[in-house]
């Protein structure tokens, strides 16, 4: 976030480990830490809604081809941008506050649920929702290629339960799953993040998402639509190899325990044929 909306005219970090090496001089290691509360708020039920639509939209589509798991992956990308987005603006205000200072001379925000609060008394929902349209446009397409490069990769590899070798594989192909969907759509969260930060020094320079692109490119070039891709590549890794293997691996494991208790003597009980 920090390298997305630096001021080109005086950027405070050079790249991404410069931007490291700042935060911890500069603020501490908690500075890295800082907008924390709104992903450990928000996530849980993020990952809980965008892997419940997928795999309900592909039950109704039917069958599971690479294009329904590409339109699975953006219904669910769309349906949680109602939660996305509120949680990144936090996150982003929270982020931004305080830049190169060890202690905040002026804590706007107390935490991320007081930063939501004071936005929505100041803009009303309006102002929560800031960012929701370039949200959708980013979580849309980047969802349906995450799930479906998650498939093909699966796929390929084998990654079937009697595999030894099943969770580094897993947890392969979630981290380049996580890659691919943040490349295919890496500009236009650029665009969400000077977005949301606009306004926070009390003056806005942009008026939507169209005038933002012009000025942006205008000023630093088409380089600008890459600013912060290292640090967000090397974080999507970790995070989707994780997140993918756990529920890959947890949904195995249910499945195996259902598996074992349909194997276990007692009444035979006549089960809907749409199970």
């Amino acid at each position: 976030v920090r390298l997305q909306v630096q001021n080109v005219e005086k950027p405070l970090y050079r790249g991404t480990f410069h931007c490291f090496q700042s935060i911890i001089k500069q603020e501490s290691a908690f500075g890295l830490y800082k907008g924390i509360g709104s992903p450990m708020m928000g996530l849980t039920f993020i990952n809980a809604l965008v892997f419940g639509v997928q795999g309900n939209t592909l039950r109704a589509l039917g069958k599971d081809t690479p294009l329904n798991q590409f339109l699975a992956g953006s219904a669910a990308g769309a349906i949680q941008c109602i939660i996305c987005c509120p949680m990144e603006l936090a996150k982003t205000r929270m982020q931004l506050q305080g830049t190169g200072e060890y202690k905040l001379k002026m804590k706007n925000y107390k935490n991320s649920l007081d930063c939501l609060i004071k936005i929505y008394q100041k803009e009303g929902l309006r102002g929560i929702n800031r960012g929701m349209v370039s949200t959708f446009i980013r979580e849309t397409p980047s969802f349906g290629f995450y799930f479906l490069t998650y498939d093909c990769m699966t796929r390929y590899l084998g990654c079937e339960a009697e595999d030894s070798y099943v969770i580094p594989k897993l947890l392969f192909s979630g981290g380049m799953s996580g890659i691919v969907s943040w490349l295919s759509t890496y500009p236009v969260d650029v665009i969400k993040s000077r977005l949301q930060a606009d306004g926070v020094g009390g003056v806005t320079q942009y008026n939507g998402i169209l005038d933002c692109v012009r000025k942006s490119y205008h000023e630093e070039g088409w380089r600008v639509f890459t600013r912060g891709l290292t640090s967000t590549l090397l974080r999507a890794f970790p995070v989707n190899a994780a997140t993918f293997a756990t529920v890959t691996v947890f949904l195995m494991y249910m499945r195996s325990e259902d598996n074992l208790r349909e194997c276990e003597p007692g009444p035979v009980i006549q089960q809907p044929s749409s199970l």
